[in-house]
């Protein structure tokens, strides 16, 4: 069946306004200071609330993409607005009581930003069968660019109306963007592909065939091998970025002011590199993106220690934090290739718990390397070598053989076309 093509890029506008607004938990370097000062605390006890925000999305959109599988992305996507833009609100009476906070902005806020993260990006996989790294790196992309939107705008309003009354403020924002932005999402009918559009033989070389749900996906090494290749690729993008403007003085002994321009930098790469990263995907593989980016990150983390200037080593660090963003552009479209687009909602969903406990394990590696060693170079040495062995898992990885699916399987209408011989 082919369908509108004006439908699904007006579907696809919508999928990257929710993005920019849930994204817009990585401005929480904004609020990082001011709350300290508030309570009278450590910078560690004020960035807790930003990894259990990034624990809670992790699983949350686990139970997204299942229930997503049931009822369809609107519902979700507007469950998850709702939740998202309630717990920064509820963030705004906080005032108190930083447990409070740990509750509303990390927990229920996070949950609602994983909620709504996997909607727009297993939607868009099913309107774009032609272009899936193109357009899910455009949508994550939107996530990865909501801290430059947002901001500036919260630093303006912190100084305006107060820093809890922001959260008010904003909690209002996301809730109407994200619902309303929900509104407008839907699946394709079934069997839809775009006018004229069929997969090429290599194309078809690195898909399975096979719609799997996530029993069947689980049985197979290959969901595993995807799990392991998001996690490590996060564990060493998140690690630079909880400690960027302290490791650029440390190593380039760059000012607090020019070392704070880095958390912009990094902003920029990690929007950039979810869309370049994921465009490039289309055109050489997926595994061929995830085993290059690794090979860069290898040796630039292990060059990075000696660079003494601090141009250089933004430069670098841009680089990095482009292979960060890049394996959130790549994922979503290789799960879709590897596991089939019918289910990639609970499929992906369930991937994106690596996410959650890379958000943990990254920042708390480098932390306690630090400080054991009194310094970063033995940190990123050990954050290189695992780039270099996580490059084992690319050069191996397969689609799962098609004689392997299991039962609940279903054969994708191309494929099934192809083996019946109607090509």
């Amino acid at each position: 069946m082919q369908g509108n093509v004006a439908n699904r890029w007006r579907i696809a506008a919508a999928g990257v306004a929710m993005q920019v607004a849930l994204g817009a938990v990585y401005a929480w370097s904004v609020f990082r200071k001011p709350l300290s000062e508030h309570f009278d605390t450590s910078v560690a006890s004020v960035n807790l609330i930003f990894s259990l925000a990034i624990l809670a999305l992790g699983f949350a959109a686990y139970f997204g993409g299942r229930w997503m599988g049931k009822v369809g992305p609107r519902k979700v996507g507007m469950a998850a607005g709702v939740l998202y833009g309630a717990g920064i609100v509820l963030a705004s009476f906080s005032s108190s009581s930083i447990v409070l906070l740990y509750l509303t902005y990390g927990l229920l806020a996070g949950a609602g930003i994983g909620l709504g993260y996997i909607v727009p990006v297993a939607t868009l996989i099913k309107w774009f069968p032609d272009k899936r790294g193109f357009i899910t790196g455009i949508a994550v992309a939107g996530f990865g660019a909501g801290a430059l939107v947002t901001a500036p705008i919260a630093e303006r309003l912190i100084d305006s109306a107060g820093l809890f009354e922001t959260f008010a403020i904003l909690g209002v924002i996301y809730l109407v963007v994200v619902t309303g932005a929900a509104a407008l999402l839907s699946n394709p009918p079934e069997d839809w592909t775009p006018e004229g559009w069929e997969p090429d033989a290599e194309e078809r070389a690195d898909r399975s065939g096979v719609d799997y749900d996530l029993s069947g996906a689980l049985k197979t090494w290959q969901w595993f091998a995807l799990w392991a290749l998001l996690f490590l690729n996060v564990t060493a993008g998140i690690s630079l970025i909880s400690e960027a403007s302290p490791i650029a003085q440390e190593v380039t002994g760059a000012s607090a002011a020019t070392a704070a321009g880095l958390v912009s930098i990094i902003s920029i790469a990690n929007g950039a590199g979810r869309f370049l990263w994921a465009w490039l995907s289309d055109a050489i593989g997926r595994r061929w993106v995830f085993l290059t980016m690794f090979a860069v990150q290898a040796v630039l983390f292990a060059v990075m220690p000696s660079v003494g200037a601090y141009a250089l080593f933004a430069m670098l660090a841009f680089v990095v934090i482009s292979c960060y963003g890049g394996g959130f552009g790549t994922m979503p479209a290789f799960a879709a290739d590897y596991f089939g687009s019918k289910n990639v909602g609970q499929v992906y969903g369930a991937m994106l718990t690596a996410w959650g406990i890379a958000g943990v394990v990254g920042p708390q590696l480098i932390s306690y390397i630090r400080d054991s060693t009194g310094e970063y170079t033995s940190a990123f040495y050990i954050i290189a070598g695992l780039m270099l062995a996580s490059a084992i898992i690319p050069f191996i990885v397969r689609p799962p053989a098609r004689e392997a699916a299991p039962e609940t399987g279903r054969f994708r209408r191309d494929e099934a076309r192809e083996r019946a011989g109607t090509r």
